[in-house]
């Protein structure tokens, strides 16, 4: 989706206030100026305090995107105030300001709301992004920006950058691709941060594939590349992504069963291609599929499983404050799989709005890690919605054998994953290794983090 559209010059402004309700009381304004039928809302202000009140909206990086639901004759506003001074708010961890207020108001009628939210946490998780937007020189400029980074044209189009090595690899993956037959040519983009990337010419025969951790398949209309799969990894391994990436492709329908995929590669942010692989889908995922066609669970979106595995990347990497954490995510066949577990303790997601605790929000994410200290699992139902934290398994036992290494959390991941027609996804307290399991055959995601 191209977010620029919502944007306008006119409801992005300099904040003069020093606190979060004086900025949503100028933003409002704007945004109720632009458009008569906002000017009969009068629980504007109210409804975006209230929704503060009940979770933060503070995305990192001195941004906030405040947002609510209002019925009107359109799908979104977007309304974007800027304090160079920065506000103070309770939500920032320690003393950060936010520079950056982010306001969006959705239409009751618009069916793609938490993808929206999701698509622009993703893009203001960009630093240096965010860092350009604050510190352009007025307004015009900032506008200028934010139309440039929302409509889908921040580091992903243009040409292919002047290295010499860098074509020498694409022109030798052209070759390539060709003698072993491929049908997809997948490239990994964040190899390359200094310039934006290109398929060559020599790509045109084939289907050209983005895999990269700042974009996702429709927030770039325009991009030069037939498909592009968004996969968040912190790992400096070559092809990291891949399994991740194959398995998204997969469920989305970009790649078959029996697709030959040349990929390119590189360390990430070395601005240097230097890898080649061709990799057979049937072969990869061949114990992981057992000759089936249908991987996904019946009821589970792609954008969930993809949120779903982001997440436990994150948690891979990062931990809790520092220490390693190890939890268990189980998606869809929610009724089957709510009979096979009892809570461990009291239920954390209990009684809210199914919008404000699914995974699809940007906003979920933390509250998501705080919880995965939890003994016992999430159960997740398939459109995203977290029904449960600290939930016990206890899935009929069946005859398995794990991999050196692999722990109880392993073993109950394997077990419900063959009782009930759902996916489980184990982050391991040890090693960070990201498993997801199928039918009780277990497919690694990512080994071990910043592994080369």
């Amino acid at each position: 989706m191209r977010l620029d559209r919502y944007f306008s010059r006119k409801r992005v402004l300099e904040l003069e206030s020093e606190t979060l309700e004086g900025c949503l009381k100028e933003l409002v304004k704007v945004s109720v100026e632009s458009f008569k039928d906002l000017s009969r809302k009068k629980n504007l202000l109210a409804g975006l305090l209230q929704r503060e009140n009940t979770m933060t909206t503070y995305l990192g990086h001195g941004v906030a995107l405040p947002h609510l639901r209002v019925k009107m004759n359109r799908r979104y506003v977007f309304a974007v105030g800027r304090s160079k001074k920065g506000i103070q708010y309770e939500g920032p961890k320690k003393e950060e300001k936010v520079h950056l207020i982010l306001l969006l108001l959705a239409g009751e009628s618009a069916k793609n709301y938490l993808n929206v939210l999701a698509a622009v946490a993703r893009l203001v998780k960009d630093k240096t992004f965010i860092d350009n937007l604050i510190e352009a020189e007025d307004t015009n400029e900032l506008c200028d920006r934010l139309m440039v980074g929302f409509g889908g044209l921040q580091s992903t189009t243009g040409k292919q950058g002047e290295s010499s090595i860098n074509k020498l690899i694409f022109n030798q993956a052209t070759k390539i691709a060709k003698g072993a037959d491929c049908d997809s040519i997948a490239v990994f983009g964040d190899t390359v941060i200094s310039n934006p990337i290109f398929p060559p010419e020599g790509f045109s025969d084939f289907k050209t594939v983005l895999v990269t951790r700042r974009a996702k398949e429709g927030d770039f209309d325009d991009s030069p590349f037939d498909s592009v799969i968004q996969v968040r990894s912190f790992s400096k391994g070559r092809l990291a992504q891949a399994r991740s990436a194959f398995l998204v492709g997969i469920t989305r329908g970009v790649f078959s069963l029996n697709d030959k995929i040349c990929c390119i590669g590189g360390i990430p942010s070395s601005d240097q291609f230097d890898t080649i692989v061709v990799i057979d889908m049937r072969k990869e995922f061949r114990a992981l599929l057992a000759d089936q066609d249908d991987f996904l669970p019946v009821d589970v979106s792609p954008e969930v499983l993809e949120r779903v595995i982001g997440i436990a990347m994150e948690l891979s990497v990062e931990g809790r404050e520092g220490r390693p954490v190890g939890t268990l995510f189980v998606l869809g066949d929610s009724e089957k799989v709510e009979d096979m577990t009892k809570p461990l303790v009291l239920n954390p997601f209990f009684g809210y709005k199914d919008e404000d605790r699914n995974v699809l929000s940007p906003f979920m994410d933390e509250t998501v890690k705080e919880y995965s200290g939890l003994d016992g699992a999430f159960v997740v139902r398939g459109d995203g919605v977290l029904l449960s934290a600290g939930s016990l398994i206890h899935a009929p036992d069946y005859l398995h054998s794990l991999p050196s290494g692999f722990g109880s959390r392993h073993a109950a991941a394997a077990a419900i994953s063959v009782a009930a027609d759902c996916l489980a996804i184990v982050v391991s307290a040890s090693t960070g290794q990201v498993t997801l399991f199928r039918n009780g055959i277990a497919l690694p995601l990512m080994e071990k983090p910043f592994d080369g």
